[in-house]
């Protein structure tokens, strides 16, 4: 993996990452377009890492608050951070559950050009839901709801961030709520991908997997995932958010035109 495509596979992660398109479809077809066959668990690592330090950066304060709150035992912190559990666990199922199915779709660019147009469907319909001015909060209800919109999103191209911020709209959050939970949510779904990378063994070094090579991919993948949240953040409060849905259909689209899988 050269330089160029280090920051271009990281911005990449960083954009697509936060906005509801799709990481994981942008990153299978970026790879097939520049011909680079993935490094492996040394780049997933990477960038995972980076989006993981993008949240953390953007929601700091919250994720303070949210760790200092359980720390003293007060409810509200308990409850959120037990809805936070409740809506990671469907994804973790479905990964240690569906692991190697799963894993074989990230080889196939017509699966993720099906995601796209799946995801633009879904995103497409937060202008209904926007309409309907929610203002609540996550509950139970939503935190499972979200959560098996984020398992849903493991097959590539099916946008994690779209699909479970578009299910807290229609369940009644708030757009800010729903923005904030989805992406704390994310915080165990990414670090779990971590977790179990790192099991796996720690990447050789050598093609693909040499640390500043690595390094120049996380802090372009950080960088780009800060001012993502920002955008998407924005979308939802000017009620914009469905503009997203004809890029996803026009690339996904085009996706299967090129692979051609029948």
């Amino acid at each position: 993996m050269t330089w160029f495509e280090a920051v271009f596979l990281g911005f990449l992660q960083g954009a697509t990452e936060f906005l509801p398109v799709s990481s994981s479809g942008h990153l299978v077809l970026g790879q097939a377009a520049l011909g680079v066959e993935a490094p492996g668990a040394g780049l997933e690592i990477a960038l995972h890492g980076a989006t993981l330090l993008s949240v953390a950066i953007v929601y700091r304060d919250r994720i303070g608050g949210l760790i200092g709150g359980v720390a003293r035992g007060e409810g509200e912190a308990l409850r959120y951070a037990g809805l936070l559990a409740l809506a990671s666990a469907p994804a973790a199922a479905a990964g240690l559950g569906l692991g190697e199915l799963l894993e074989s779709l990230f080889d196939r660019p017509a699966v993720a050009g099906a995601g796209l147009i799946v995801s633009g469907a879904v995103v497409w319909t937060a202008r209904g839901a926007l309409a309907r001015g929610p203002a609540g909060k996550p509950g139970i209800g939503t935190a499972l709801a979200m959560g098996l919109a984020q398992a849903a999103a493991i097959v590539p191209g099916v946008s994690r961030s779209g699909s479970t911020v578009v299910t807290g709209l229609w369940r009644g959050v708030d757009p800010s709520e729903a923005a904030a939970f989805s992406f704390l949510m994310s915080i165990p779904a990414v670090g779990g991908a971590v977790i179990l990378r790192l099991a796996g063994g720690l990447p050789a070094a050598g093609a693909g997997s040499d640390p500043a090579t690595l390094g120049l991919a996380a802090a372009t993948a950080c960088a780009t995932g800060v001012a993502a949240i920002g955008v998407f953040r924005t979308t939802l409060r000017r009620r914009s958010f469905h503009r997203f849905a004809p890029y996803l259909w026009v690339v996904g689209a085009a996706s299967l035109l090129v692979a051609r899988p029948w």
